[in-house]
């Protein structure tokens, strides 16, 4: 016969109950298991001027991280990837940040800008848990004293520009290079170390010409660029317009000047925007376009797989950034280590002739911030496609 429990012997076994319950949540085994996923924030412009990127970022970041859990993970554990519509703004991107970063354990973040890069450095290196990549190229990001937190997913701005002179030097030396550029911090970033750049390869600059950004008149900078006769004239802090507007009335003015542009310019369907006046002009690309089948590249064989229409080369940097960050993840859990921003960043670091599955056309090394390696292609109007004008160039 079971005997009845004395008053205290209730008393001890409802504070042992309670104790119990009260330790659970925040026993290791627990939180261990609660906050096992590995975290991927994300400031995204899905809405806004930035969106054409943002719609490609997020495609290229949630299929990565799919790829990766269905392949069972890092190390057992699952990636999760937490996107918020930024528009594009950085208040917005900010309070997005405080929001993820405050219902999620964050490992990684995207960031949608160079403001927001910027804006949101002294919180990166205050807590000291997150490594961050993003959309911008700026040159500013490429310090690894300043931003030692951060990367950027191919060659900065001044590299973007560095790889065209090394290409443009190279086919014919000792010409002449325009810069034309726009009157803002993306487009004034690399002008000036560019200009010395250009000088170092035994290459001229007679003209630079800044002008607003957008669809603006620029009739009067065409004719100062037409005096200059430069035989190659480099775009740059630009999408689209005004850079058809000068190839267009350039061409009509006699011009023989080849037309070049970075990243940001370069998504083929930006390109085919500008008509019959594109045909030839060249740019700066770190990663293959999705239809660029010349080399093996069973990384696109799968993005292939999985969407057979053109994905943009916002897509690809999405995608890329989230391949670095599993991989950074990945080497700071085989070290042992916990998952902080210094150790993530160290990892990354480590990466030394990595292969990208062909995204990028050789092994990438990083040493510091940026990816200083990249491709020229040329717009064939006919085939409404880039093609290689290049070997893949290093600036190492």
């Amino acid at each position: 016969m079971q005997k009845t429990p004395t008053p205290s012997q209730r008393r001890r076994a409802l504070v042992l109950a309670a104790s119990a319950a009260l330790a659970a949540p925040f026993s290791p085994a627990v939180h261990a298991q609660a906050n096992d996923d590995i975290v991927i924030g994300g400031s995204i412009p899905m809405t806004g001027v930035f969106a054409f990127a943002g719609v490609g970022i997020n495609a290229g970041m949630a299929d990565y991280v799919k790829m990766v859990n269905d392949a069972g993970g890092i190390k057992g554990r699952k990636l999760r990837y937490v996107p918020e519509d930024t528009g594009y703004k950085v208040d917005v991107s900010v309070a997005a940040f405080k929001k993820i970063t405050s219902q999620n354990k964050v490992n990684l973040y995207y960031g949608d800008s160079t403001g927001f890069s910027k804006t949101i450095n002294p919180e990166l290196d205050r807590s000291g848990q997150i490594l961050m990549a993003g959309a911008s190229f700026a040159t500013e990001l490429n310090d690894p004293a300043k931003y030692p937190n951060q990367f950027l997913v191919g060659p900065d701005y001044t590299e973007q520009i560095g790889i065209l002179l090394k290409h443009i030097a190279k086919e014919k030396p000792g010409t002449k290079v325009a810069f034309v550029y726009s009157d803002s911090e993306f487009g004034r970033d690399p002008i000036e170390a560019s200009e010395a750049a250009a000088k170092k390869l035994g290459l001229s600059v007679p003209v630079k010409l800044m002008t607003p950004a957008g669809s603006v008149d620029v009739s009067t900078e065409v004719i100062k660029l037409r005096r200059a006769a430069p035989d190659y004239t480099i775009f740059h802090g630009y999408i689209l317009a005004p850079i058809p507007e000068f190839v267009q009335q350039g061409k009509q003015m006699g011009m023989t000047s080849k037309w070049m542009g970075t990243f940001w310019t370069m998504d083929s369907s930006t390109v085919m925007k500008m008509g019959e006046a594109a045909d030839g002009f060249m740019g700066v690309m770190p990663y293959r376009y999705h239809y660029d089948t010349s080399a093996k590249a069973p990384m696109f064989d799968r993005i292939r797989a999985l969407h057979p229409d053109y994905q943009s080369t916002a897509y690809t940097q999405g995608f890329l950034t989230a391949m670095l960050f599993t991989e950074a993840a990945k080497r700071t859990l085989d070290a042992g280590k916990p998952l902080d921003g210094k150790n993530l960043k160290a990892a990354l670091n480590t990466l030394k002739d990595f292969d990208t599955g062909g995204l990028i056309g050789v092994p990438i090394t990083i040493k510091g911030n940026s990816i200083p390696v990249g491709r020229v292609y040329k717009a064939d109007m006919k085939a409404q496609k880039m093609v290689a004008a290049s070997d893949w160039i290093s600036l190492e």
